[in-house]
C-alpha cells in the first residue's frame, strides 16, 4: 500500500508541473490499481477478455493525462482511477454487446450492492451503469458513494474523505444508495 504521505507529495509535484513524477507515480500505485482492477474482475465472468493487467494500464493511460486533473490527496487520486476502471469496464461491454448482440457483462447483484439475504440474480453491467446514471440525476452523493465503494473499494472513511462529508453520512447514504439501487437493477 502506498503510504499516504508520499503519494500526496507526489500527486502536489505533478500537480505543479514535475515531469518526472508521473514515472514516479506507476511504481507507488501499480500494486494498488492492480488490486482495484482485481476486484472489479472478480464479479466479472471467469472468460472475460479483459484481465487486470490491462484493465491497470488503460486506466494509467487515461489518468496521466494530468492537465485535466488537479490531484488532492490519495483519495481523491484511487476515486478517479475507480471512476475511470468503471467507465472502462462499461465501454468494453458495450462494445462486445454490439460485437456479439450479448446482454453485457453480468454481475452477481448481491456482489454489487452488498445487499444482504437475497437470492444471487445476475444483472447486467451496462444496465448497472444506467442505473447509476440515474440516481446521479437526483442524488449525486448517493452515486458517487456507489461508484467509490462498489467500484473504487474505498472504506467509508476513505470515501467520506473523498467527498468531504462525515463517515456516518456516508454510511447513511451508502445504505439508502444500495435500496434504491437493487428496486432499480431488478426492472432490467
Amino acid at each position: 500500500m502506498a503510504d499516504s504521505s508520499d503519494l500526496t507529495i507526489l500527486l502536489d509535484r505533478i500537480n505543479e508541473g514535475d515531469g518526472k513524477a508521473p514515472e514516479e507515480l506507476l511504481p507507488l500505485v501499480y500494486g494498488e490499481l492492480r488490486k482495484l482492477a482485481h476486484s472489479y474482475l472478480q464479479n466479472e465472468r471467469s472468460d472475460h477478455t479483459l484481465q487486470a493487467t490491462a484493465l491497470v494500464h488503460e486506466a494509467y493511460i487515461r489518468l496521466v493525462d494530468w492537465e485535466k486533473v488537479s490531484w488532492q490527496n490519495r483519495a481523491h487520486f484511487f476515486a478517479v482511477a475507480a471512476q475511470i476502471m468503471r467507465k472502462i469496464l462499461v465501454d468494453h461491454a458495450r462494445e462486445k454487446r454490439a460485437a456479439k448482440r450479448d446482454f453485457g457483462q453480468k454481475l452477481s447483484l448481491d456482489e454489487a450492492v452488498s445487499l444482504p439475504n437475497r437470492k444471487s440474480r445476475e444483472i447486467d453491467l451496462i444496465g448497472l451503469d444506467e442505473a447509476l446514471e440515474k440516481l446521479a440525476k437526483f442524488d449525486k452523493t448517493q452515486s458517487k458513494i456507489v461508484e467509490l465503494r462498489f467500484f473504487g473499494g474505498l472504506t467509508i472513511e476513505e470515501t467520506a474523505h473523498a467527498l468531504k462529508i462525515s463517515p456516518s453520512t456516508v454510511k447513511r447514504e451508502w445504505t439508502v444508495a444500495r435500496t434504491w439501487l437493487f428496486r432499480e437493477i431488478k426492472q432490467f
